[in-house]
C-alpha cells in the first residue's frame, strides 16, 4: 500500500520566540455492512450559520467524537509543587488549567519511580468497527488506552498501527455495537476562508467545540518530508491532539494536530494534518498495522537561484541529490551525488516535497524512471523502488489464535540495525502495546521495553519467544521468566501466564 505521511513537529523557532506544541495533554474508507457516515443536515448554507451558528452540524457529527485517555510509566523521579494542605484534587485542577509550575512558592515533593501518568486526547471513529483515528503523540507508549463517549461510556482500547511520520495512530475500540463515524472531505477541494469547526477534549474539558476559518492550506511546517498541514484559527489547545476539524458538510478536513503558541495556549493559528493525507494513513493502518511507502535511498535539498547558476540550469525546479546511500535502490539505478531529479515517470516535479511524496507513493518492486541531468546531458534512468525502511509495525501479536496458547498480553515488533543501536542493544523485540488487564500489565512491562531472553533464551524475533513461552507452559510451569532492557538498564521480570 502507499501512503504520504508528516510526523509531529520538535522543533522549535528560538529565534522568533514562538515554539511549536503537539496538543497532547500530558500526556475513502468504506462503510461496513450498512451503516453510512454521519452528515449533517442539508444545506449547511451561510444564512443558517449566521442564524443557528452550528448547532445542527454540531449535533449530527458529536456521537462520532471520543475523548482518548492513555496511562504510561514514568520511568525517573517526579517532583510536584504542592502548596501546604492543599485538597489533592484542587492541585489536580490547578496543574491542569495553568501547568505544574503555577505555584511559585509549593513545596518539592519527590514522588515514587516509575510513576503512571495520565494522558488525554481527542479522536473520532472512522468507521462501524470501532475503529478510531488519533494522534500518534497521544498513545504512542501508553500501557493502557481507553475511549470515552459522547454519552460518558468508557471502552478499553489497542493500538491497532502506529504512523510516527505522520503522527497518526488507529485503534481498536471493544465495544459490541456498530458505532457512529464520520467520513473525510478531499482537502484538495479545501478553500482558504472556507468556514470549519474544530471538535476536541482541550485541558480534559470534552466534547468542546470552536469556530473559524481555514487560513491557509498546503503548510509545511519542517515536521518530516511528508508535511500537508492545513492552518486554522478556530481555538484548539493542549487535549486537542487526534480530534477532527469539519467541513458545514460535517466532513473531516483535517486531524487536529499541533499549534503556534510563544505561551503555550491557542492564539489563533492551528495545525490540521490534512485529510487526504489522514485518510490514506488510516487505510494502510487498517490494513496492516504499518505504513508501506517506497524508498529511493537517496539526500535530496532544494535548489535555490545560486545553485541553479553553479549547476548552470535555466530554471530551480527540480532536487539536487546530495548522497546516495550504500547498497540502496539509488546506487543499483546509478544515480550520483550531483544529479539533478526533474521528474519522475513523467511526472514533472519542483521541490523536495514532489519528490518525497511520489516516490513513498510507488509500491516497492516496482520499476520507475526517473529524469536526470547530469553535466548538463539528459538521461533517463530505470530505478526498482524498495521498501522504505525503519517503518514502525506496531500491531505484530505474540499469541496464536490457538485457545490453549498461553499469553502475555504484549505487541512486539523486530528492531531494525538503527533501532538496535539507538536502543543500545544487539538483539531482542520491543514492546510495542501492553494489553491492559493483562499479566504483563500486572508486571509493569510497557511499551518501549526491549526483550531480550526468555528462559536464558536469546530472543530474535516473535517466533523465538512463541516457542519459549510453549516450551515453558508445556513443562507445567507457571510464569516465564524474561530478561528486559529499559533505559539503557536490564531487569529480569517473572511474567505469569493466562489462557486466550
Amino acid at each position: 500500500m502507499s501512503s504520504k505521511s508528516t510526523s509531529r513537529m520538535k522543533t522549535s523557532l528560538a529565534a522568533l520566540g514562538i515554539g511549536t506544541l503537539a496538543l497532547a495533554a500530558t500526556g475513502s474508507l468504506a462503510a461496513s455492512g450498512n451503516h453510512a457516515p454521519i452528515s449533517a443536515p442539508k444545506p449547511a448554507s451561510g444564512e443558517r450559520v449566521q442564524d443557528d451558528g452550528y448547532v445542527e452540524l454540531v449535533e449530527a457529527v458529536m456521537p462520532a467524537v471520543v475523548n482518548v485517555r492513555v496511562t504510561a510509566e514514568n520511568p525517573g523521579e517526579q517532583v510536584s509543587l504542592r502548596a501546604p494542605g492543599m485538597d489533592p484534587d484542587m492541585q489536580e485542577f490547578f496543574e491542569r488549567f495553568f501547568g505544574r509550575q503555577w505555584q511559585q512558592h509549593g513545596d518539592r515533593q519527590p514522588q515514587p519511580k516509575h510513576r503512571k501518568v495520565q494522558g488525554e486526547g481527542s479522536g473520532f471513529f472512522i468507521d462501524s468497527d470501532g475503529h478510531v483515528l488519533t494522534n500518534a503523540h497521544v498513545v504512542d507508549n501508553a500501557s493502557q488506552i481507553e475511549v470515552v463517549t459522547q454519552d460518558g461510556t468508557v471502552h478499553k482500547a489497542t493500538l491497532r498501527g502506529i504512523d510516527e511520520k505522520t503522527d497518526l495512530a488507529v485503534l481498536d475500540v471493544e465495544t459490541d455495537q456498530p458505532t457512529p463515524y464520520v467520513a473525510f472531505a478531499d482537502s484538495d477541494e479545501v478553500r482558504v476562508g472556507e468556514r470549519v469547526v474544530a471538535v476536541g477534549n482541550p485541558f480534559g474539558l470534552g466534547g468542546t467545540v470552536t469556530s473559524g476559518i481555514v487560513s491557509a492550506t498546503g503548510r509545511e511546517l519542517g515536521a518530516g518530508p511528508y508535511d500537508d498541514f492545513l492552518q486554522i484559527d478556530a481555538s484548539i489547545n493542549r487535549g486537542n491532539s487526534g480530534g477532527p476539524t469539519f467541513n458545514l458538510d460535517g466532513e473531516v478536513v483535517g486531524v487536529n494536530s499541533m499549534i503556534f503558541s510563544p505561551s503555550g495556549g491557542s492564539v489563533g493559528i492551528g495545525f490540521a494534518i490534512a485529510s487526504n493525507l489522514a485518510e490514506d494513513v488510516a487505510l494502510d493502518l487498517l490494513d496492516d498495522g504499518a505504513v508501506e511507502r517506497g524508498w529511493l535511498g537517496v539526500n535530496i535539498q532544494s535548489i535555490d537561484r545560486d545553485l541553479a547558476s553553479a549547476l548552470g540550469l535555466d530554471t530551480e525546479k527540480g532536487v539536487l541529490v546530495s548522497n546516495v546511500m550504500p547498497d540502496s535502490p539509488a546506487e543499483t539505478a546509478g544515480i550520483e551525488a550531483g544529479d539533478v531529479i526533474h521528474s519522475i515517470d513523467g511526472a514533472t516535479v519542483d521541490g523536495v516535497r514532489d519528490v518525497t511524496r511520489l516516490i513513498a507513493a510507488i509500491d516497492s518492486g516496482t520499476s520507475s524512471t526517473l529524469g536526470i541531468l547530469r553535466d548538463g546531458e539528459q538521461l533517463d534512468l530505470d530505478v526498482e523502488i524498495g521498501a522504505m525502511p525503519n517503518e514502525r509495525v506496531a500491531a505484530v501479536e505474540v499469541e496464536a489464535p490457538d485457545p490453549d496458547q498461553p499469553r502475555l498480553g504484549l505487541r512486539l515488533q523486530a528492531l531494525d540495525p538503527e533501532g538496535r543501536e539507538r536502543l543500545g542493544v544487539d538483539h531482542g523485540l520491543i514492546v510495542s502495546a501492553v494489553e491492559p488487564d493483562s499479566p504483563a500489565a500486572g508486571k509493569n512491562i510497557r511499551a518501549g521495553d526491549v526483550v531480550l531472553e526468555a528462559d536464558g533464551h536469546e530472543i530474535a524475533s516473535i517466533d523465538d519467544l512463541r516457542a519459549s513461552i510453549r516450551e515453558r507452559h508445556a513443562e507445567s510451569g507457571e510464569s516465564i521468566l524474561l530478561r528486559i532492557a529499559r533505559n539503557g538498564d536490564r531487569m529480569f521480570v517473572a511474567v505469569p501466564f493466562s489462557v486466550s
